[in-house]
């Protein structure tokens, strides 16, 4: 079984965003970037399908720009046989939209034929958390979210779903699409030697011209600001001092 990730350039989860002066969007000028942290959990999990006999190969995708072959490679580095970058955007403040997205993995997906897509859940740049349902729309495929844990059995992926009232454990046909959640597992780290090897493996470039795709953007930003400052807090003394004080916010 082929197991298909696509995987997403985004910020860092450790860099401070900065809203640009303008408002018009994120600066991105000498920002460390990286894999979308959701989607290492995914590119984890193939690989652990592969190292456990279920999958037999393992192939990355990214859509956007020229420098998302850095994602790829690590991807390949943590195990990935093979990789495809859509280059789809010339600017990196460019970003696809999720339908976009979804129309170019389909277009992957008729010509590579996995039996899995395994993504993440959401990017945590624009936190969209939609591709996924797309995809599965467009595949007529079956889908499960939000995975915090998968097992294949068959022709059907038995899936552990995390969500508000606890946990719920569905079982899907297969082929199937499944976004993943934070517990699923824990990503490991490429050794050199694999990050030596990486740079050896197969890494396709295709572009969005090439799948007959059109991504001009159906969405406009009107604005970006940062959050609002949250007030410092306020220690106090006593059980009764903090009643006095909740009572006076009209908090009780």
């Amino acid at each position: 079984m082929k197991v298909l990730v696509p995987v997403k350039r985004v910020i860092d989860y450790n860099v401070k965003v900065r809203v640009k002066a303008d408002g018009t969007g994120v600066d991105l000028a000498n920002v460390k970037m990286s894999m979308n942290p959701f989607d290492e959990i995914a590119v984890e999990e193939a690989i652990r399908l592969k190292e456990a006999g279920t999958a037999t190969e393992v192939v990355a995708v990214s859509i956007g720009v020229k420098q998302s072959q850095e994602t790829l490679r690590t991807a390949l580095a943590m195990g990935a046989d093979r990789a495809i970058l859509i280059v789809a955007a010339d600017d990196v403040h460019n970003d696809i939209e999720p339908l976009a997205v979804a129309k170019l993995l389909k277009a992957v997906i008729d010509e590579e034929q996995p039996g899995l897509v395994l993504a993440g859940k959401q990017a945590i740049d624009n936190d969209m958390n939609a591709t996924g349902q797309m995809l599965s729309a467009l595949l007529g495929w079956s889908q499960a979210t939000f995975a915090s844990e998968i097992k294949v059995e068959g022709d059907s992926a038995v899936v552990t779903r995390e969500v508000d009232g606890g946990l719920q454990t569905i079982k899907v046909k297969m082929p199937a699409i499944v976004t993943v959640d934070l517990r699923l597992n824990e990503p490991r780290y490429a050794s050199l030697p694999n990050i030596m090897k990486a740079k050896k493996k197969p890494l396709d470039e295709k572009t969005a011209a090439d799948y007959d795709v059109d991504v001009t953007p159906r969405l406009a930003i009107v604005k970006t600001t940062e959050p609002a400052t949250r007030k410092a807090g306020e220690m106090v003394g006593s059980v009764d001092e903090l009643v006095s004080k909740l009572k006076e916010a009209g908090a009780v």
